[in-house]
């Protein structure tokens, strides 16, 4: 049995595929003994890394972009979302709400996770056409203390994760006004990363990785519900099993789990956010932030 061991930005419903190749045995089956853990702070990942205490980071396509050409050089090898899966939760529940409608408003997003809540959302309102400069942002504190104080009445509107946004909304605290899954487009959101020197070392477990969590998300959709509930009531016994069950519902139906392959023109595109949120020195093709070999057998 060969070990790949994962570190990993956050215990997320996002990562769903990897939970259930390891818990139905896709891993096993396929000689590999697969080890993860979340990270608090999720910077951990880069230490496991560089320390060789991590075969893999799992966490957003923007930690890559960000080091590129730096001595710190990573390699990704596969995805693990082909979109990314946030929501805007605003506490006016405007109808027909589009995003320029942020406009003169506070939003709310959170950062200390990692800064794609507000880079991805800067992003999409750039591409409308609006200025996210006209928007004040309030920025880099935690998801549980923003919407303690979203509750407590700061601000207009917040960007969350979906399981969150699902929870305000169902505590009566703001409405989902927009999801990246409706209208955010195609977008390599967490991503798996490794050292680039190890990656001629590792390359035949990660095939077989990789693989693995290809069948994972062709197989997802047609998994027992039982199995599923299992998974979910294990990782997150504290959650709502009905918001867990519904926040499924919508990544499945929607581009989240397609694909382990990343679209080069969504990463350019990302790539291009950050740029314009002056969080790149450079923008870096995709081939240079991924080895593509990893992920040609399933475009």
């Amino acid at each position: 049995m060969d070990s790949i061991r994962i570190s990993a930005t956050a215990n997320g419903l996002n990562y769903l595929p990897e939970y259930l190749a390891d818990a139905t045995g896709l891993f096993r089956d396929a000689g590999l003994s697969v080890t993860a853990r979340a990270c608090d702070p999720w910077t951990g990942v880069l230490d496991d890394l560089a320390s060789g205490a991590a075969d893999l980071a799992l966490g957003g396509l923007w930690v890559p972009g960000m080091y590129a050409g730096s001595s710190r050089a990573l390699t990704v090898v596969c995805q693990l979302n082909h979109q990314a899966p946030k929501a805007i939760v605003h506490r006016g529940a405007p109808e027909n709400f589009t995003l320029p409608d942020l406009t003169d408003q506070v939003v709310l997003a959170p950062g200390i996770g990692g800064s794609a809540p507000y880079a991805v959302t800067a992003g999409l309102i750039r591409e409308t056409g609006a200025d996210p400069d006209d928007i004040t942002f309030v920025r880099d504190l935690s998801t549980p203390m923003l919407v303690e104080l979203f509750r407590a009445g700061l601000g207009d509107a917040i960007v969350l994760d979906l399981v969150t946004a699902l929870e305000l909304e169902a505590t009566g605290g703001g409405r989902i006004v927009f999801r990246n899954l409706d209208q955010g487009g195609i977008m390599p959101n967490s991503v798996y990363y490794c050292r680039t020197d190890r990656v001629e070392e590792l390359r035949e477990r990660f095939t077989r990785f990789v693989a693995c969590i290809d069948t994972a998300m062709k197989r997802l959709p047609a998994t027992p519900a039982e199995t599923i509930d299992a998974i979910l009531t294990a990782r997150w016994p504290g959650k709502d099993p009905g918001i867990l069950r519904d926040a499924t519902r919508q990544m499945a139906a929607s581009a989240v789990w397609d694909t382990v392959a990343i679209d080069p023109a969504a990463s350019d595109r990302w790539m291009r956010m950050l740029a314009e949120s002056a969080m790149l020195t450079r923008i870096p093709a995709y081939d240079e932030l991924a080895d593509d070999s990893f992920m040609k057998a399933y475009r």
